[in-house]
Order: C-alpha cells, then sequence, then structure tokens
C-alpha cells in the first residue's frame, strides 16, 4: 500500500544533494519481511486514521502510536505491547503545561522538536540562519506511507527547512528503526549546530530503571543500572568512533524486576560509528524522553540550498517479557536484518589467529607451521595478525604501508595462502588501514592526511596518527590499497583493527567554515569503503576490532559479520565481558578466543576445558601459542571443537537465556542457549570457587516447549546421580537440573535434545 496525505500546501522542490553514507535503509529489512503493496488495510504493519490524524504501527508484539495535534506538532500518543485492532487511542492534543514556566513546547511528548517556541527540553535539531535568527519550529507539512516504512515530512512555520522522519518497522520483531533527513530549501546556507534523530517518548511512571553499558579497555561492556529521577542522565562520546567508555545502548524498565524474564523494557540503540551522544530527561511529571544521534559538542554542519543532511538511525523496540526478552529481541533483530547476508548469513567458523603465539614475528615458516596445528584441532579459518607489512617489527613503523614485507614473505602471500588451503581452511589477514605511523613511508610522503590542526602538535596514541578519512584522497588511498590486497590474494577474512581515539580533529584543507563536518564525513567515507568492497569482493568477510570493543554498534555492524569485544581474554574476566555484552549485541557476532594459561592479563591459571567453555558461548576462536602445546592438549581441544561445532547453530542463532548473571562477584554463571527451532538447548555452567561445600545452585531452563520430551547429555562436567535422562520441558524448567561443580574455577557443558517422535 502506499498512500499519501498533504496537509499544508507542497512546498517547492529544490535539488537535493543527499550527504547519506552509501547504503540505504532499504539494506535494513529484508525482502522475505517485506509486505505486498496489494495487501489489504487491516493486514499493513502502518495505517493513518485521517479523521484522527493518527498513525498506528503494528508489528511483533509491539504498537507505537503518535499524531498530529491542533499545533501541527507530532505528538507521542503509545508505545508499549501490541494493542487489539479494535483499540482506541484518543487523538494528539497539546499539552497547556502548568505555568509560564512551563509551555506547551515543553509538556508535550513531541517525536521530533526544532528549538524554537521556548523549548527548553533537548531538540532534536538546533539551527543557525545567516541572518542570526535561530528559532526553528517545525510542524506537520505531509506523509507517505509504502510497505512498511512511513516518512512524514514537516516543515519550520516560516522558512523553507523541511525533515523528513523516516520509520522503518520490522514485523518479525517490531523493532523500530527511525531517522531524520534535514533539508535546505532556503535560498541560502545555514548551520545545523545539533542534529538527533529521533525522540522516545515513555509515559509517566515513578519507578523506572535505566540500563546502560559502560567499559574502559580490558574491561568493557560493565552493565550499570540506575533509577530515573527528575533531571537528565547524557550519555556520550566524544572520541570520535563509538568508544568503550559507554556504548550507544540504553533499556529503561519499568519497576525493578528481580526476574530477567519478566515486565515491562523499552530499549534503543544507535546505528552510529562517530562521536554520539544520547539524553535521558526525566521531566517534573517522571515522564520520560530519549533522545539520540550526533553529538553536538564541536559540531557544526554547513548545509548549502538544495543539500541534506541524513541523522544515524535510532533503532527502538520494546519488550513484556523483561530485559532477557529485550535482549533476545534486539539480537534477532540484528542477526536477520542488520548484519551482512541477512536473514541467510554464514555461522561464523572455528577461527585461530597467530597474535599471540607471534607477535609481530611474522613468517611464511612460522605461520605455515601454526596452520598445521590449528588445522589439526579442526579449524576452518586462519588469521595471520600484525606485521606482515611495511618495516612493521614493532608498533613505532609500518603503518599506511601496505605492501608486503619481503624479507619476512619473499614469495608474496600466495605460498602461505596455498599452504592454509591445502589445509582445508580459509585465509584472513590483519589490517589497520585508518592509521599511520608518523615513521612510514606514507606519512613522511603526505603529512597532510591526518587529521591535525595546523601549527599544533600532533599527539600520538600507541605510537601512531589517524588518517583523516573525511578527505577524499585519504578515502581514494584506503580503498585503492584494500582493493588491490583482496584483488591479488585469496583472503577471505579481514581483522580491521582501530587502536586509538582522535586528537587535534581539523582538517585543515576544507574551508573554514566545513571544517567541523569531519565528524560526520569521516564516518561516512568509513562506511562507503566497507560497502564498496563488499560489493567488489562478496566473499571476504570483515570483523570490527578496536582496541578490543571500542567500536561496536548497529551502524558497523551492518557491514562487518563479527566483532571483538575486548582484548581481555582471561576467561573468568570473559565471563563477564560476554555477559554485559549480550545486553545489546548477539552472541553470534561474539569473537571469544581461547588463549594461554596463566592468561598475561591477570597471570590466572585456567584449565583449558574452562577456557574452551567460556569462549564457546559465542563465536569460537583459539588464540594460544601451539607451538608449546602438548599432545594431551591437542587431543582435549580437537575434541571441544567438535563439541562446538555440534552446537554452534544453537549458540550463535538460538535464543539466548541468562540462568546466572556473574555480575556483582557472583560465584556462578549460567548460560542457555535453545535453537530456534526449540530441538535443541546448550547449557554452559562456571563456578569460581566452592566455599563452605555449598552445592552448585540448581539449574531451572528457560525457552523449552513445555509438552516436548527432551534428553539431557553431559558433554563436560557431571551431572547429579540420578538425573534423569529424559523428561519433559515443563520438568527441565520446573524440576530442574542439578550438576556437579566443586573446587575453584570449574565448568560444565551439557545440552538438551528434543526427541524426535514428539
Amino acid at each position: 500500500m502506499i498512500s499519501r496525505q498533504v496537509f499544508m500546501p507542497t512546498v517547492r522542490r529544490h535539488l537535493r544533494i543527499t550527504l547519506a553514507f552509501a547504503f540505504s535503509a532499504a539494506l535494513i529489512m529484508p525482502a522475505s519481511l517485506v509486505r505486498s503493496q496489494s495487501a489489504s488495510a487491516q493486514t499493513e504493519p502502518i495505517r493513518y486514521d485521517e479523521t484522527a490524524r493518527t498513525f498506528r504501527i503494528d508489528a511483533a508484539g509491539v504498537s507505537y502510536v503518535f499524531g498530529v495535534n491542533e499545533k501541527g506538532e507530532l505528538q507521542t500518543l503509545y508505545w508499549g505491547k501490541r494493542l487489539r485492532p479494535a483499540d482506541a487511542i484518543p487523538s494528539a492534543k497539546a499539552d497547556r503545561g502548568t505555568s509560564a514556566f512551563d509551555l506547551s513546547a515543553n509538556a508535550t511528548p513531541q517525536e521530533f522538536a526544532g528549538w524554537g517556541g521556548g523549548l527548553v527540553v533537548v531538540p532534536n535539531l538546533k539551527i543557525s540562519f545567516p541572518d542570526g535568527n535561530r528559532d526553528l519550529v517545525l510542524h506537520y507539512l505531509s506523509h507517505t506511507i509504502r510497505n512498511n516504512t512511513l516518512t512524514v515530512s514537516l516543515k519550520d512555520i516560516d522558512r523553507d527547512v523541511v525533515v523528513d522522519l523516516v520509520y522503518k518497522i520490522d514485523e518479525a520483531t517490531g523493532v523500530l528503526a527511525r531517522s531524520a533527513r534535514i533539508e535546505n530549501r532556503t535560498q541560502q546556507p545555514f548551520t545545523i549546530e545539533q542534529a538527533f534523530a529521533a525522540t522516545w517518548n515513555l509515559a509517566a511512571s515513578r519507578d523506572y530503571q535505566l540500563r546502560y553499558l559502560t567499559g574502559r579497555w580490558a574491561g568493557e561492556w560493565n552493565l550499570q543500572q540506575t533509577a530515573l529521577h527528575p533531571g537528565k542522565v547524557v550519555l556520550e562520546s566524544r572520541r570520535g568512533s563509538t568508544g568503550d567508555e559507554v556504548n550507544p545502548w540504553f533499556a529503561i524498565e519499568r519497576s525493578n524486576q528481580p526476574d530477567q524474564d519478566v515486565g515491562d523494557v523499552w530499549f534503543g540503540a544507535l546505528g552510529w560509528s562517530g562521536s554520539w551522544q544520547m539524553n535521558v530527561e526525566t521531566d517534573w511529571q517522571n515522564r520520560v524522553r530519549v533522545t539520540g544521534g550526533y553529538t553536538p559538542f564541536d559540531f557544526a554542519y554547513l548545509l548549502a540550498p538544495g543539500q541534506s543532511l541524513d541523522t544515524p538511525k535510532f533503532y527502538g523496540g520494546y519488550s513484556d517479557q523483561g530485559i532477557g526478552g529485550a535482549s533476545r529481541l534486539l539480537h534477532r533483530f540484528e542477526l536477520d536484518s542488520v548484519v551482512p547476508q541477512a536473514p541467510h548469513r554464514h555461522m561464523r567458523p572455528v577461527l585461530y589467529n597467530s597474535w599471540e603465539a607471534t607477535g609481530f614475528d611474522v613468517n611464511e615458516a612460522g605461520q605455515e607451521a601454526l596452520a598445521e596445528k590449528a588445522a589439526s584441532i579442526g579449524v576452518e579459518r586462519f588469521v595471520m595478525d600484525d606485521g606482515w607489512f611495511g618495516e612493521r617489527k614493532d608498533d613505532h613503523a609500518g603503518l599506511g604501508d601496505w605492501y608486503v614485507n619481503p624479507q619476512k614473505f619473499p614469495h608474496g602471500l600466495k605460498p602461505l595462502i596455498d599452504k592454509v588451503h591445502a589445509l582445508n581452511m580459509d585465509f584472513g589477514l590483519w589490517v589497520e588501514p585508518e592509521m599511520v605511523n608518523p615513521n612510514s613511508d606514507l606519512y613522511r610522503k603526505h603529512p597532510e592526511w591526518v587529521l591535525n590542526f595546523t601549527g599544533r602538535p600532533r599527539t600520538e596514541g600507541r605510537n601512531q596518527l589517524v588518517l583523516n578519512l573525511a578527505r577524499d584522497d585519504v578515502r581514494a588511498y584506503v580503498y585503492s590499497f584494500l582493493d588491490k590486497l583482496l584483488s591479488e590474494n585469496e583472503i577471505a577474512f579481514l581483522k580491521w583493527d582501530y587502536n586509538r581515539n582522535w586528537s587535534e580533529p581539523g582538517w585543515p584543507a576544507a574551508p573554514l567554515e566545513k571544517q567541523k563536518e569531519v565528524y560526520v564525513k569521516y564516518v561516512q567515507n568509513l562506511y562507503s569503503i566497507l560497502a564498496e568492497l563488499r560489493e567488489k569482493h562478496p566473499k571476504v568477510e570483515i570483523e570490527s576490532c578496536s582496541g578490543g570493543g571500542a567500536r561496536v554498534d548497529l551502524g558497523i555492524m551492518h557491514l562487518t559479520d563479527e566483532v571483538w569485544p575486548s582484548d581481555n581474554t582471561d576467561p573468568y574476566d570473559r565471563l563477564s565481558i560476554q555477559d554485559g555484552f549480550t545486553y545489546a549485541y548477539a552472541p553470534g557476532i561474539m569473537m571469544a578466543w581461547v588463549t594461554d594459561s596463566p592468561n598475561g592479563m591477570n597471570a590466572r591459571s585456567t584449565s583449558l576445558e574452562y577456557r574452551f567453555l567460556s569462549s564457546m558461548q559465542g563465536s569460537l576462536g583459539i588464540g594460544a601459542n601451539l607451538s608449546k602445546w602438548t599432545p594431551e592438549e591437542f587431543a582435549t581441544a580437537k575434541r571441544l571443537v567438535g563439541e562446538y561445532k555440534a552446537v554452534r547453530t544453537t549458540v550463535q542463532d538460538g535464543a539466548l537465556y541468562r540462568l546466572i548473571s556473574p555480575a556483582g562477584g557472583s560465584e556462578s554463571s549460567v548460560t542457555e542457549s535453545v535453537s530456534r527451532d526449540g530441538h535443541e538447548a546448550a547449557v554452559f555452567a562456571f563456578l569460581h570457587s566452592s566455599q563452605e561445600g555449598q552445592p552448585y545452585p540448581q539449574l531451572y531452563l528457560r525457552g523449552l516447549d513445555p509438552e516436548a520430551v527432551y534428553s539431557i547429555h553431559a558433554q563436560e562436567g557431571k551431572l547429579d546421580d540420578g538425573t534423569v535422562q529424559k523428561a519433559s520441558g515443563d520438568y527441565w524448567m520446573h524440576h530442574g537440573v542439578n550438576i556437579s561443580l566443586r573446587g575453584d574455577f570449574q565448568a560444565a557443558f551439557f545440552k538438551l535434545e528434543r526427541e524426535s517422535h514428539q
């Protein structure tokens, strides 16, 4: 169905110069989920009531309703559990406020507000016009509905500033993608000083709990929780990239439920890999509004007549099954609608990476020897890490000079790649395309290519500087060498690293009034490089890595197949890191490596079995120095790799239940993954230390078919004596399972299989 409603006279059209990144919103939804245009109005996910002037979006278990009030503002009316078709929502009516200090513009929950008309809450859009005016009041102009996408146009009450708000609904999960396109139809340029994608409004409640994720290098993905009170919480990265200090994800729960799978939860995430900001405002009536997009810090974007700027996408969803249900919805949306090749994506192969074995000291013979050992335990992808290019002997030189080091690889990469292929593995390579060492041929030739302020020091991080991808010549160089590398070598995988934050974010070559656009254009060019490489080399897969998990978001995820959540591979630390990660992102894209013991992070010793089971909760990789392993360790690893492959689809693509969280110093940690078809569940249990002879907690499984019969199989560790071999899903979920774990740093893995005759 395609419909169009016009509230005000159509504004004359001007030429659009779209400054959005290369991939379109249409790529977010798989074609299989797009409704036929001939479907009846009753089955369409988006409907407009012309009499009430309300928009209603229904999908999965969610309804989202907003309308045009008597002032022409877009006003949120409802967001939550799906309503029945006959349920009526009152028409939008602006809130008058309570006094001269509480004007209607602030009291009315608007979908998208310009800074004007007395607005004091966080505006979505703030503009400075060349005549000194900064007032912007946006009212409804028109709308179109096409399948599962609604576009609502707003216009300033006087000037030809038009904002197109895009709402794209995922019918399988009810996740709504929102964004804005800001267009200059005036006769003069103006400067955008603040541009947020959308505002999510929640009805008044005194018991909202906000969750968000914080961290640092080697300590990412810490789940924070705080009660919301009148005031504002600001989540932000000013680092030039997503950052690990705080991630662009939030969840708000009504009441503090002790059970992860109970309660109302609203959640959201930004699809942007540059500097960003979210504002969580609670007003005096305890109503909540969440606004997010580009950070306004150091931001200015000059928009000439006929040009437009697209905001990032701001995704939002709702679950009535607690924070656990919210995570599972977001995981399903990410795997089926966001990642490349969705919804028919490939499972992550078992990977070996050479970094911890060889560091920078890579060469043909050494890598071939490691490849042979990796293949012997069932590894499917061999990745050579840093040190293969330029004059790269350590981290002081070589970045930017992307030619194969002739001393280390006198015959190029082909002999090594051929060897890896002969061992029935594919070949991957580490790159860090956005960086340059001052000690490099590239920097000596083009010192102007880095982010810098003229005449000011250039601050190094890890002995490197950041290339200014906003420059077209830098963008062309980066794409060219990557395309050449992939065209000349049979490479299946790139580990794309990014090992520092920005400093001195200057762009001296650009006109003064456009230099701050570097924050947007850098990321747009990064996205366009990735998109173009994927189009030309469709079989190549890419991992997003940034000193660990400092660039993980729904923007980079749309163009990369997996992410590296942390440089910390201590298997006990990883339980907490991976637990936090999965509140926002799917285990199916979370890489988890088995490395050496004692681990270099904490000098902690753990068994090989414990290390494997910790990593088997995500996408399994191995980074240990195989040259030091014993025959017994190879045999153990081969067995565990085989066990992982048997449940890989369930772990990577299934529904995750956190039976016991490791957060808060818990001695225990347990996860359960249930396959999409409900035929299999994989359970991983961990114990830090036994105390006072206490038994391990009884485990009550979730997500099983209560009527079906499941058999239980201990893969690693031991079930308690007397455990029945078969029982109903109801039995396993309500009677539970007892396992025998005693000692320090112990782990177990068991699975349940649905009986085939059911």
